[in-house]
């Protein structure tokens, strides 16, 4: 199957529902094998255009290669990954997600596919965000992705964190409430998704 040609990007955001939920699910190389209604309404593709394309193909080019990098690395090793993501319609707009994966595994504990959901991030995050990946993809286009990765992994480690500490962080900002202690362990054990979506 050939691959989608990008489009080119325009600067206008489509606004997320807050209440609705991206989902896809994708082979282990990242191929899409299904996408929910609510994809296919934002991406503006059609399911015959889009299923069996790899899922890079609404990779908005303003996203700094690294992010990827460490996503699929985490994938790879069985393990979830919050990242927020500016993505690419069809039509050259753009929309920002926070992600959540499940790591479908068969008996003999092999990687079958990966099942992710999206939601749109507090508007104040994506403007911490869009910072950040801006100076990481300029290094990355002046000097290469190893060399941004070292300067996102010092950026990270002045602020003593890690990046899913780091994104939490900046997603919960907005949607911090205080937490029941009775309710504390089963937060912490479900993750950012429940903390902020709840």
């Amino acid at each position: 199957m050939k691959t989608l040609k990008r489009p080119e990007p325009i600067n206008v955001e489509i606004m997320l529902d807050p209440k609705k939920t991206i989902m896809s699910k994708t082979d282990p190389k990242g191929i899409i094998e299904y996408a929910n209604d609510y994809f296919m309404e934002i991406c503006g593709y059609e399911e015959h255009e889009l299923i069996g394309q790899p899922h890079n193909v609404i990779r908005h080019p303003d996203m700094p290669k690294v992010i990827f990098k460490w996503l699929w690395q985490r994938l790879n090793a069985k393990e979830n990954i919050h990242a927020l993501v500016k993505n690419l319609a069809k039509d050259g707009r753009y929309y920002w997600v926070i992600t959540d994966f499940e790591v479908k595994q068969d008996e003999s504990g092999e990687i079958t596919s990966f099942f992710a959901r999206r939601k749109a991030p507090p508007r104040d995050t994506i403007e911490k965000v869009s910072e950040l990946y801006r100076k990481i993809l300029s290094i990355e286009q002046a000097r290469g992705v190893e060399v941004a990765e070292k300067y996102l992994i010092g950026y990270l480690e002045e602020k003593e964190m890690t990046y899913d500490e780091f994104i939490e962080d900046i997603c919960l900002t907005e949607t911090k409430k205080p937490v029941d202690l009775k309710e504390l362990q089963y937060y912490k054990r479900k993750g950012l998704f429940v903390r902020m979506f709840r």
